[in-house]
């Protein structure tokens, strides 16, 4: 043992966790995770590493590493992981689905509450004063991605060629995706320091002890590679995917609600690259352009509660589906909310699925890799891409605020106050995203009911 180490010969290793006392932990953590991914990480690392030492530093920042590479809401699939690595596959599968549970839950009530109470004065007003707000935290995410990111003039160009194609050519998403990560891949053998950028969420460095997995602890037996669990897990999740769309298939066809939500939003499951945000546009091209389940007002209103919700912010795609399923009277007029739930079961469902199997299939061979310039160059390039991508979006949602009605209709001056106050207390003063939206919520009650009927 190094001498850096001794210390911790005075420190007990933490006693042994049972699969049910790890299922209250992520029960609890699911309905705790505000703060989005930086915020939902760093209280799983805060808990497991420092508080619990259920892991140690090194191996939680190496499954968080692996987590950003994948498509999908890398805190839910870290939650997974860890799970996966301390109880098998069904802890992986309790701390993953405990983990977004808590939220689809809430959003559900949130959702019905929405488009059953929308014209209420009450609610219009929290609405108009959370949305500049939500308009700011977009643009303060690309503002923070892309100072962590964008490290060289070559990022920045990728960045800027990713808002360009997207602004002003309306390419579609995905097509975004591979061609950054094509020049990535393509940068990383020609220029790899230039793609060599850190991007894991660091914690401290400091040790808190042993912990019950720690850096040596060897791979649980479970956690070892073997083709035949790859190959059968792989067959489960294909036929729990085939079943669910094919059932859908047969009940509504192909041009069914719900049929092509399953579609849908299993594709954009596989290219969610860079979080929520970056998704948030693609999303936005299908469910309104494309298919017209929501408008781009309502578009809004979801992030608005998706924000104020906890869990991953990809789990907007839980209102994308309650309110297309609603809007489109799926059980008839009758039963709305029946609708509603089983649009926001099936979007949910069909997003989450593919991350529970990349954490499956790939965290063995994970378990013994490290970082490799071939592995994260492509990641890099994405990363890049996505913060003119995300940039794109605060831009689309700055005009939909700002300009209601086009730019034909009046400028909502009160609305941009709103959003730069909400700007400066992200930036300047710190303050988390709860606070914020609660005291913009607070300004849209005072613009509705006490200032406009003045200006009126």
């Amino acid at each position: 043992m190094t001498a850096a180490r001794a210390p911790d010969a005075a420190v007990a290793l933490p006693a042994a966790v049972s699969f049910w006392a790890a299922f209250r932990y992520w029960l609890k953590l699911g309905f705790i995770s505000f703060g989005g991914p930086a915020g939902q990480i760093a209280i799983m690392h805060q808990e497991l590493v420092e508080r619990r030492r259920w892991i140690s530093e090194r191996r939680f920042l190496h499954a968080l590493n692996y987590c950003m590479v994948l498509p999908g809401p890398e805190a839910t699939q870290l939650a997974t992981y860890i799970g996966w690595l301390m109880h098998g596959v069904w802890g992986g599968i309790a701390a993953g689905v405990l983990f977004v549970l808590p939220s689809l839950f809430i959003l559900i009530a949130l959702s019905w509450i929405y488009m059953a109470f929308h014209e209420l004065p009450a609610v219009a007003g929290v609405l108009y004063g959370v949305k500049p707000a939500v308009t700011a935290i977009v643009a303060f995410a690309a503002y923070r991605i892309g100072s962590r990111a964008l490290k060289n003039a070559t990022l920045w160009l990728l960045a800027a060629a990713a808002f360009i194609a997207i602004f002003a050519f309306n390419v579609r998403f995905p097509y975004i995706v591979l061609g950054a990560a094509f020049a990535g891949f393509i940068g990383g053998r020609l220029a790899p320091a230039t793609f060599r950028v850190g991007g894991a969420h660091a914690g401290t460095s400091a040790h808190v002890g042993p912990a019950l997995i720690d850096d040596d602890t060897p791979s649980p037996a479970h956690a070892r590679f073997k083709w035949s669990r790859v190959m059968s897990h792989a067959l489960i999740g294909t036929l729990l995917w085939a079943g669910v769309e094919g059932l859908l298939l047969l009940l509504y066809g192909w041009h069914g609600v719900l049929t092509q939500m399953g579609w849908f939003f299993t594709k954009a499951a596989l290219v969610t690259f860079g979080g929520a945000y970056a998704v948030l546009p693609y999303v936005y091209q299908a469910s309104v352009e494309q298919h017209q389940w929501i408008t781009a007002t309502q578009m809004i209103d979801g992030l608005a509660l998706g924000e104020t919700t906890p869990g991953p912010l990809i789990m907007v795609v839980a209102f994308v589906g309650f309110v297309g399923a609603w809007t489109a009277e799926l059980f008839g007029a009758q039963s709305l909310a029946a609708a509603g739930i089983a649009g926001a079961a099936v979007a949910t469902f069909f997003t989450f699925l593919p991350s529970f199997l990349f954490i499956l299939l790939g965290a063995p061979t994970v378990e013994r890799t490290r970082g490799d310039i071939k592995f994260t160059a492509p990641l890099t390039g994405i990363t890049a891409a996505v913060v003119g991508v995300i940039l794109n979006l605060a831009v689309f949602f700055a005009y939909h605020v700002l300009w209601p009605e086009s730019f034909a209709g009046d400028f909502e001056w009160f609305a941009l106050l709103i959003g730069v106050a909400a700007l400066v207390a992200l930036w300047h003063f710190k303050i988390n995203v709860i606070p914020v939206i609660a005291g913009a919520a607070a300004a849209g009650l005072f613009y509705v009911f006490l200032l406009r009927p003045l200006a009126g």
